[in-house]
């Protein structure tokens, strides 16, 4: 390492050490340093920004995404393998280009067995056929120190016209702002899925019997599909954005950044189902700034927001309207019981510490765990 990242570093870095990078450390360390130039770059890396889009050819682009491989074998291999392929087409998607390809490097403990391992592929196999992901290349093998739910990364591709993708740096003034299903679905999920018995007994089985039910929900490719169908850029939808870590919230804020535009968010929009509500409440976590995978953010053309929800309703798809993009003078606010705020972002996601907390909880033969 050269003596400048060295001190660079040292002043740069945050505490942070669980999570996405923060904006401040990807700035500092990640794109200041992205490796040959190359003009068939279209979108480079950027904080909040889903994709990479390339030229491949005359008229031809290619959007990219990179994620970890989370696999959690207590979901079982079917439901394992297809969020973690949903991670991954969820991005990709939001570009607006149809899926194409995905590779994909499997890091795995040494303890799966061929079994095991064989039912988890099968489930990932057919996840991808589903979507229509062809898997091209990657790798696959069993080494020390490799422990579950990180167990390699994966990159999807989506590929069609130059002119007909979208990316979260696309937002205009005066375009609406949109987002499907409500706050906190992953959160939601995944704590039913891990710690239904302990959940249970704070929130009522009917209430964890609903957040489970979400777990088919974390994913934007169906309603990236409809935005498709819809129209892009000046016919439509102008961007789109997976509210993964940080919630929509953190969600709204990077699109805003991404397009160095204002925002104004009216909070008592943002839809929170009740069992959302009633989980969050009861592992005292806030549900709009929460990792919700499955909340697609999308901005779209003065005039044509209603109809995009209504299409999006008529796909079997929940939206709502809950701002708009503004010029980068009027600021980024939020609009809370008649007050206007700061937009902010919340930081570190507060899902990792309370999950992180519940499965010490579970390993540590904690009779609340239910585990």
């Amino acid at each position: 390492m050269s003596e400048e990242m060295s001190e660079e570093m040292s002043e740069e870095l945050s505490e942070q050490r669980t999570g996405k990078a923060t904006a401040e450390l990807f700035e500092h360390v990640i794109l200041r340093r992205l490796g040959a130039r190359d003009e068939d770059v279209l979108v480079g890396p950027q904080h909040g920004v889903d994709v990479g889009v390339v030229r491949v050819a005359g008229g031809v682009a290619m959007a990219l995404t990179a994620d970890p491989v989370f696999v959690v074998p207590a979901y079982g291999w079917e439901r394992a393998a297809w969020f973690a392929v949903h991670i991954l087409a969820s991005d990709a998607s939001t570009s607006g280009l149809p899926l194409r390809w995905m590779s994909v490097d499997l890091n795995l403990p040494p303890s799966i067995s061929d079994a095991d391992l064989t039912a988890l592929w099968e489930a990932f196999h057919a996840t991808c056929a589903d979507l229509g992901i062809a898997i091209v290349t990657g790798h696959t093998g069993r080494y020390d120190g490799c422990e579950w739910p990180m167990v390699g990364g994966a990159t999807c591709m989506a590929l069609g016209p130059a002119d007909a993708y979208v990316t979260p740096t696309m937002a205009r003034p005066g375009d609406a702002v949109i987002v499907t299903k409500g706050a906190a679905i992953e959160t939601t999920a995944l704590f039913a899925a891990t710690f239904p018995d302990r959940l249970a007994a704070g929130v009522g089985e009917e209430t964890v019997k609903a957040a489970d039910a979400l777990f088919e929900s974390m994913t934007v490719v169906p309603e990236a599909i409809v935005a498709r169908g819809f129209g892009l850029r000046d016919a439509g939808v102008t961007s789109m954005h997976d509210a993964t870590e940080g919630g929509v919230i953190g969600g709204l804020l990077e699109v805003a950044v991404a397009s160095n535009v204002g925002i104004r968010v009216d909070h008592e929009r943002i839809p929170v189902r009740p069992e959302v509500r009633a989980v969050c409440d009861h592992i005292g976590i806030d549900p709009y700034t929460a990792i919700s995978e499955g909340t697609l953010i999308a901005t779209v053309v003065p005039g044509r927001a209603e109809a995009f929800v209504d299409t999006l309703d008529g796909e079997g798809i929940e939206a709502a309207v809950i701002g708009e993009i503004v010029a980068l003078d009027e600021g980024r606010t939020v609009v809370t019981e008649g007050r206007e705020e700061p937009l902010t972002h919340p930081g570190l996601d507060p899902f990792w510490g309370a999950f992180g907390a519940w499965a010490a909880d579970a390993a540590a033969g904690d009779p609340r765990a239910g585990l």
